[in-house]
């Protein structure tokens, strides 16, 4: 499943950054999640960064955008090889 952020966002800033992914970004309102880029970060940690950071634990998981492990992992090693197309894939 890919995360998102509530309504309850003070857009405290602290969450952005710490998302090895580029997930997260400044919507209309309060940050958002895309959750084509959101790995929860498997590939990267073992729990979503912005989840342990953020200071009103408004970054629940969406239930809208269920995804296994294995679909994390695929997703991670996507947006790796997207990232880099010369790089060779990273281990988990």
């Amino acid at each position: 499943m890919a995360l998102m952020i509530t309504d309850e966002c003070i857009n405290c800033d602290v969450c952005e950054p710490e998302c090895p992914n580029d997930a997260i970004h400044m919507g209309t309102e309060i940050y958002e999640i895309d959750p084509h880029k959101c790995t929860e970060c498997v590939g990267h940690f073992d729990e979503p960064q912005c989840q342990q950071i953020c200071p009103v634990e408004c970054i629940p998981f969406n239930p809208a955008w269920r995804e296994s492990k294995e679909e994390l992992q695929a997703k991670f090693e996507r947006l790796q090889a997207e990232a880099d197309p010369k790089a060779p894939p990273k281990a988990a």
